[in-house]
C-alpha cells in the first residue's frame, strides 16, 4: 500500500456525550479495554478512522470524540487552515497559552471515566495526535487513565522558547501526572519525527524531566536521506505517514503503541488467539 490506511464512519455508533461542562459527538466501536482517541487537525478524517479501526481490530473499545471539524471529511489545505483558525480562538483549547489548564480536558476526563466504567481491563488509554497530543497526558490527572500516548503534540503552538517547552497543562496538573507516574499508576509514550518543528523536542524534554522512566520517546528519522523515505515535513506518525508494510518505521511505531496499550490495559487478547 502506497498510502496511509483509511476508514469511514459506516460501522461506528454515534452518540452525544455530555460531561465536564461541554458536549461532543462521539463515535464508538469495538470490544475490550477502552481507548479514547483524540482526532488531529482538521478533525476525524479517513486517516484518523483508519488508525481507530486498527485499534478496534487489535481488541480495544475505541471512542473518538469530535472536538473540531466535520466527522468523516477528508483532509485538505483549506479545511485544515479553517480548523486552525477556529481552534486558535476557542476558549476550550487555549492554543497559545503557557502553563494553562485547558477546559476541553475536563470534558475528556469525564469521557474517560464513562468509558472506564463500561469496559473491562485496568482503566483506559488516551491517544492524542497533533493539536490534541498533549491533551492525552493532561487527561491522565484522572486515575482511570493508565496509559497516555502523545503523538506529535503541537499545543501550545511553538511560537517561542517557552511555548516549545510547555507540556500543554497547568503546573498543578503536571505535578499530579508526575506523582501518578512515580507511583507506577501511569505510563506515557511520546512520538515525533526528528525534523518536526510543530512538535518540538523541547516539549518532550520537559516531560522526560518530570516523568522519568515512565515516559518513553519514539522519534522517527525525517532528516534528509532518511531510510524511511519521510519528507522533512513529516508530521502524522500514527496516521498519514503509516504504510502497511512490516519494517516501515511508522508501521513499527504504530505496533509499539498497540503493544504499550495492551500491556498497560491488560487483559487484552491478541487477535486470533
Amino acid at each position: 500500500m502506497s498510502a496511509a490506511p483509511t476508514g469511514d464512519l459506516a460501522r461506528w455508533t454515534r452518540s452525544e456525550f455530555s460531561g465536564g461542562g461541554s458536549t461532543s459527538a462521539c463515535f464508538e466501536r469495538g470490544t475490550g479495554p477502552g481507548v479514547v482517541l483524540l482526532p488531529e487537525i482538521p478533525g476525524i478524517t479517513p486517516e484518523v478512522l483508519g488508525f481507530a479501526e486498527h485499534l478496534v481490530d487489535e481488541g480495544f473499545t475505541v471512542v473518538v470524540p469530535s472536538l473540531f471539524g466535520t466527522p468523516g471529511r477528508p483532509a485538505g489545505t483549506a479545511y485544515a487552515l479553517g480548523t486552525v483558525a477556529r481552534v486558535c480562538v476557542a476558549r476550550e483549547f487555549r492554543a497559545f497559552a503557557v502553563g494553562a489548564h485547558r477546559p476541553v480536558t475536563d470534558h475528556l476526563r469525564a469521557l474517560a471515566d464513562d468509558l472506564a466504567a463500561r469496559t473491562p481491563g485496568h482503566g483506559v488509554g488516551v491517544v492524542g495526535m497533533c493539536f490534541t497530543g498533549g491533551f492525552a497526558l493532561a487527561v491522565a490527572v484522572d486515575e482511570n487513565v493508565r496509559a497516555s500516548v502523545l503523538s506529535q503534540p503541537a499545543a501550545p503552538f511553538p511560537v517561542s522558547r517557552r511555548h516549545r517547552a510547555d507540556p500543554a497543562m497547568a503546573p498543578a496538573e503536571l505535578d499530579r501526572v508526575a506523582a501518578r507516574a512515580a507511583a507506577g499508576d501511569l505510563c506515557a509514550v511520546g512520538l515525533r519525527f526528528s525534523g518536526d518543528a510543530a512538535a518540538p523536542r523541547e516539549r518532550f524534554a520537559t516531560l522526560a524531566a518530570r516523568l522519568g522512566d515512565a515516559f518513553r520517546v519514539v522519534e522517527l528519522d525525517s532528516s534528509p536521506g532518511n531510510p524511511g523515505g519521510f519528507s522533512p515535513r513529516a508530521h502524522s506518525v500514527l496516521t498519514g505517514e503509516v504504510r502497511e508494510r512490516p519494517g516501515h518505521p511508522a508501521f513499527a511505531a504504530r505496533a509499539e503503541v498497540v503493544e504499550f496499550l495492551r500491556d498497560r490495559l491488560s487483559p487484552v487478547p491478541r487477535p486470533g488467539r
